[in-house]
């Protein structure tokens, strides 16, 4: 699954500059995503995905733990997954690209499933997912997409934070 951009995903975007470093868990959620779009390519079981990227580059440096939760998870849960986010989507499910059904599904895994990860790092990161492999405007629809989802899932946090940005005005 190559990036669409011309700059790879982390990649420096302009000459000199250092990448951002990538932590264990940005990187189970890369490999999360191409597991996804294995399985929703190829067809692809969870044993067959887990022990192919377990031997891709970069792999050793992922929170394995976190990858396999998230993996097994949205795949487990696809069907009801896809039900919450059909509400929030401009077309059938089936009918979005990979990518941005894959970053869906593991968003909407995680905002359903890890309440201790705040909402937002979850919709940035799939944010970032979505800029670094999908189509040019597609980590847009995922925001929008993913902001509708957890104010649904987590209405008091989402509230939250709204009182706060709009009290700090």
């Amino acid at each position: 699954m190559a990036a669409k951009s011309p700059v790879a995903p982390n990649s420096p975007a302009t000459p000199g500059a250092k990448p951002a470093a990538r932590s264990p868990r940005r990187r189970a959620r890369e490999f999360v995503l191409q597991g996804l779009y294995q399985w929703q390519v190829s067809g692809n079981d969870e044993a067959a995905i887990e022990a192919h990227l377990g031997d891709t580059e970069g792999f050793d440096k992922a929170d394995r733990d976190f990858f396999v939760g998230l993996l097994r998870g949205a795949l487990a849960q696809r069907e009801s997954l896809q039900e919450r986010l059909q509400v929030y989507l401009d077309r059938p499910f089936a009918e979005l690209s990979p990518i941005e059904a894959c970053v869906l599904l593991a968003g909407a895994f995680e905002l359903k499933n890890h309440p201790q990860t705040p909402y937002g790092v979850i919709i940035n990161e799939s944010i970032e997912l979505a800029k670094g492999y999908g189509g040019t405007d597609g980590h847009k629809y995922v925001n929008g997409v993913l902001d509708k989802l957890a104010a649904s899932l987590r209405p008091a946090e989402v509230e939250a934070k709204r009182a706060a940005r709009s009290r700090s005005r």
